[in-house]
């Protein structure tokens, strides 16, 4: 039996997320250890809303950067494209 398109995107999909969450966890188990680290064992109100308002900024500005770098991507793509097409009609006329 074989699987529709549809089944394998979502599959990749979910893996990849899942993925995503792995890594996510793990990046979160390594900056708790840093804050550990500098700031000593501390699990107080106060310092587990310094260390999430420290890590929402962190993720905001990783999510900035990242959709910068995915713009400029397709930017160059995009104008990549335009140059093989235009240079295809050109020689299309000769």
């Amino acid at each position: 039996m074989a699987l529709s398109v549809d089944v394998i995107d979502k599959l990749a999909a979910l893996i990849t997320a899942a993925f995503g969450l792995v890594a996510a966890l793990a990046w979160n188990g390594a900056i708790q250890a840093i804050f550990a680290e500098i700031f000593g064992e501390q699990s107080t109100i106060p310092a587990m809303l310094g260390y999430a308002v420290f890590v929402t900024v962190l993720a905001v500005l990783f999510t900035v950067w990242i959709g910068a770098v995915s713009n400029k991507s397709k930017a160059i793509a995009e104008k990549a494209s335009c140059a093989a097409a235009e240079k295809l009609h050109s020689h299309k006329k000769e």
